[in-house]
């Protein structure tokens, strides 16, 4: 059955708050066990909205869901279960959509998510390398869509575009997750605007996608410390997608995450990227999103990649040398059929007592440019302190195996 927003008084002139009309349209389509809540013609502005079981939030080509442009409209989520709110990312739980322990849930449609993120945002002064801008003084909405504790979620077809500086999708704690042919097209000099935020979850693919990011396109993490027990994050792939970022293209893990094991990372397009793929569980420093035990990243496949100007490291997988980053292992990492041409070339660093073991490369080409060949590099944030002039880096790093594999200048 389809749920009209309009029939219940929405109106699409971009002006009018539509947040009571969207939601009680949300809340009628679930107590008659569901269907599709409808937006067309029109750009339908409104505030946080909260999915319920079995509704496919459907947004048609000729329409907008347009994020109001005042932090009031977005208020915290009370008394979540799968979220520990002391220790999340940010500190706020507030989105523009959520949804919390659902089933069968969707947000489909040729339409558009715009986020307003223009509203959020204000130009830095002086100087800058990397992100132009920064957040407002004020609680701003960290994420866009927020998904915790819910299983069968679809996304297809929808794209996002003017995020503020906060995550496109946050799947927290969620099984069972399809993200296709969607676009995410987000203002490369704002930060933190992640594209896809997997966190503790499993069985999620992202397929077909289009991802455009100031920060990292796609995030795979085990943070337990923001969960109230901690989860296995495993079973995610991505393939064919293409990937921009003024950050990472792919980046797994972080300090002291949980398990993350038996990802694939297949046909994938990396341009203009400051590093492509990375694995990095950094030095240990007051993170406010670190977690809390032994990392372990295990059984990763990355098949079939081409990047493109990338202006770091196409791939960087580091360990943080002192005993505060907790690592249990890093281990069965292969790559396969890897393009790449950038600045450098890939770094690996373990630690002389935790080493990175069992990493292979079959079938790789790895290509070393000038500065002068992309001239850009500073602008993009690009580290100075993470330059090695072209001269690969494997340090710690016990069974690592090239085959067919070259480097060169």
């Amino acid at each position: 059955m389809i749920y009209d927003i309009r029939n219940y008084g929405a109106v699409g002139d971009g002006k009018t708050l539509n947040t009571a009309a969207i939601q009680k349209a949300i809340d009628d389509c679930a107590s008659k066990n569901g269907g599709t809540v409808l937006l067309e013609d029109g750009t339908y502005m409104t505030g946080s909205i909260i999915l319920r079981n079995n509704v496919n939030l459907h947004i048609e080509q000729n329409a907008v869901l347009l994020g109001s442009p005042n932090c009031e409209d977005y208020p915290e989520k009370q008394n979540l279960k799968h979220v520990n709110s002391e220790n999340l990312p940010r500190t706020r739980n507030a989105a523009m959509i959520f949804a919390e322990e659902c089933e069968n849930i969707s947000i489909t449609g040729m339409g558009k998510i715009d986020c307003n993120g223009t509203s959020f945002v204000k130009e830095k002064q002086g100087e800058w390398t990397g992100w132009q801008y920064e957040r407002i003084d004020a609680p701003t909405p960290p994420r866009v869509v927020f998904f915790t504790g819910c299983r069968n979620i679809k996304i297809e077809d929808i794209t996002m575009l003017n995020q503020p500086s906060g995550w496109s999708y946050w799947i927290h704690d969620c099984d069972y997750v399809v993200f296709d042919k969607c676009k995410i097209l987000a203002d490369v000099r704002y930060p933190n605007n992640d594209g896809i935020h997997i966190n503790s979850s499993r069985n999620v693919t992202v397929s077909n996608c289009d991802i455009v990011t100031g920060d990292d396109c796609i995030v795979v993490r085990a943070n337990n410390r923001s969960l109230a027990k901690n989860k296995v994050c495993e079973k995610v792939t991505v393939t064919n997608c293409n990937l921009t970022s003024y950050s990472g293209g792919i980046r797994i893990g972080w300090l002291n995450d949980g398990v993350i094991k038996n990802c694939t990372f297949s046909n994938l397009v990396m341009t203009d990227t400051v590093i492509g793929i990375s694995i990095v569980l950094p030095d240990f420093q007051n993170f406010p999103d670190r977690g809390r035990e032994d990392t372990l990243i295990e059984n990763l496949l990355f098949d079939n990649i081409v990047m493109d100007r990338i202006y770091g490291r196409p791939i960087k997988i580091y360990i943080g040398q002192t005993n505060e980053t907790r690592c249990g292992a890093i281990r069965n990492i292969y790559f396969s059929k890897i393009i790449a041409s950038g600045l450098e070339f890939p770094y690996l660093c373990g630690r002389k007592d935790n080493k990175i073991r069992n990493i292979y490369f079959n079938d790789c080409r790895f290509e070393c440019l000038s500065d002068e060949e992309l001239p850009n590099f500073k602008q993009h944030g690009a580290a100075s302190w993470d330059r090695s002039h072209g001269v690969p880096m494997f340090e710690n790093v016990d069974n690592i195996s090239f085959n067919n594999t070259n480097f060169s200048k």
